[in-house]
C-alpha cells in the first residue's frame, strides 16, 4: 500500500542551484564555500551535496566531524568551520578534511597526527576578531600564526574569522572587525606569511558588507542564502528565492457556532458561525507556536488565518472565505500558492527569531521530497 505522509516539504533543487549561481556571480572572483551543517539545515545533505558538487563552489563547510565524513569523497574539499577536539583530529586528518586551528595546542596536535599518518594536513587559522566564541584572539594572532607556520606537516592554506553583527548594515562593529582582520593580514604579510584562502563573510556580510568579498578576501561562506532566506534586519541585496514548500492536508472541516472556543487554553472564541478546517500539522512538524492566532496558511491559494493554539499534531484555521474545502485537500504552510507566499522569514518575524531556526525546526516526521 502506498501511504502518503501527512506533512511533507518540497525542496526545489533547481532553485537551490539558481540561488548558488546568483551568490557566486555577486561575489566573483571570490569563491563560495557552501555551508552544509546540521544536515543542510535539516533539508537533506545528500541531495544538496549532489546538486552543488557539479558547480564551481570551493567546497563544503560543516560544524563537526560526522558531518565532514558524510561529505568526504564527493570531489569537493570539506572544511570544519568551528573546532576540532583532540580525539577527533587523527580521523579527520586521515579523511583529508580541512581543519580549523583555534589555538597553538590544536595546531600541534594536528601536526603530530599528520606526521604519524605520513600526511600533510590542510588547516585554516580561525581568528576571533569579535565573535567571542572560538578562535585565536586578535591580539595573539600574529604570534600564533608565526608559530603554526613553523610546525611540520601542515599546509596553512587559509585564515578566517566570523562576524556577530553583519546582519546590521548600519552597525560599525563589522567594519571595525574587517579593518582589524585586514591589519593582521598586513602584519603577517610583512613577516612573509600569506594565505591562499582568506574569508570573513557569511550570508549576512555578503548582503550587507560587499567589501568582505573583495581583496584581500578570496572566499565567502553561505548557508541560509542557499535556501533563499535572509536575516530579517539586513539588506536583501541578492535576489534569491525560497527553495522549500511545506505542505500538509486538511483532516476535517466543520461549521462551528458562535461561542465555540478552540484549542488548548481556549485562546480563540468564535464570534459568529465559522467554517473551521483542522489541518494535519502542528508544532512537532515545525509550525511555531507563535503562529497561534496570528499566522496563516494557504488553501486553494487563499490565506486562511490560524485560530486557536497550535497543537503538536494539528492546527485549526478559518476557511469561511474559501468555498469547497474538503478533507484531504492540500495546504501550503510555507511556500507559494497562487498570488500569495509564506516564507521562513515571515515565520521568523512572528516568532522573534530568524529563518535559520525555522528551517532547522522542521520535524523528523516531515517527509523531504526533492523536485526540479
Amino acid at each position: 500500500m502506498d501511504l502518503r505522509r501527512r506533512v511533507w516539504v518540497e525542496i526545489d533543487i533547481g532553485t537551490l542551484r539558481a540561488n548558488y549561481r546568483r551568490i557566486a556571480a555577486a561575489v566573483k572572483p571570490a569563491k563560495v564555500l557552501c555551508v552544509m551543517k546540521a544536515n543542510a539545515y535539516g533539508l537533506g545533505v545528500d541531495p544538496y551535496a549532489k546538486a552543488l558538487a557539479s558547480t564551481d563552489c570551493a567546497g563544503f563547510g560543516v560544524a563537526e566531524p560526522f558531518e565532514a565524513l558524510q561529505l568526504a569523497g564527493r570531489g569537493k574539499p570539506v572544511q570544519i568551520l568551528s573546532s576540532v577536539l583532540p580525539d577527533e583530529i587523527e580521523p579527520m586528518v586521515a579523511a583529508g578534511v580541512t581543519l580549523p586551528v583555534i589555538d597553538i595546542a590544536t595546531a600541534r596536535l594536528i601536526s603530530a597526527a599528520a606526521r604519524r599518518l605520513g600526511k600533510v594536513a590542510k588547516v585554516h587559522l580561525k581568528l576571533d576578531t569579535g565573535m567571542g566564541r572560538l578562535g585565536i584572539l586578535a591580539k595573539d594572532a600574529v604570534r600564533v600564526a608565526c608559530a603554526v607556520k613553523r610546525l611540520p606537516n601542515l599546509d596553512c592554506e587559509g585564515i578566517f574569522s566570523h562576524c556577530p553583527m553583519a546582519y546590521d548594515p548600519e552597525d560599525a562593529f563589522t567594519e571595525d572587525q574587517i579593518d582589524l582582520f585586514c591589519s593582521i593580514l598586513a602584519e603577517l604579510k610583512r613577516r612573509g606569511i600569506t594565505f591562499r584562502v582568506v574569508h570573513i563573510a557569511a550570508s549576512d556580510a555578503i548582503n550587507n558588507f560587499p567589501r568582505a568579498a573583495r581583496p584581500p578576501f578570496t572566499q565567502v561562506r553561505t548557508g541560509i542564502n542557499l535556501h533563499g532566506s535572509f536575516d530579517p534586519n539586513g539588506r536583501r541585496a541578492l535576489k534569491l528565492e525560497s527553495v522549500l514548500t511545506l505542505k500538509t492536508r486538511v483532516a476535517q472541516v466543520r461549521t462551528l457556532p458562535p461561542g465555540t472556543t478552540l484549542g488548548y487554553g481556549r485562546t480563540w472564541c468564535l464570534n459568529r458561525s465559522t467554517r473551521v478546517a483542522t489541518i494535519s500539522a502542528g508544532y512537532a512538524d515545525g509550525l511555531p507556536l507563535a503562529l497561534t492566532n496570528r499566522g496563516h496558511v494557504l488553501i486553494g491559494g487563499v490565506p486562511c488565518p490560524v485560530i486557536g493554539r497550535i497543537s503538536m499534531d494539528y492546527t485549526t484555521v478559518d476557511v469561511s472565505h474559501v468555498p469547497g474545502v474538503e478533507p484531504g485537500d492540500e495546504v501550503v504552510c510555507l511556500g507559494r500558492s497562487g498570488k500569495f507566499q509564506v516564507t521562513p522569514d515571515d515565520w521568523g518575524a512572528l516568532k522573534g527569531t530568524h529563518a535559520y531556526e525555522i528551517i532547522c525546526s522542521l520535524g523528523n516526521r516531515v517527509e523531504r521530497v526533492y523536485v526540479q
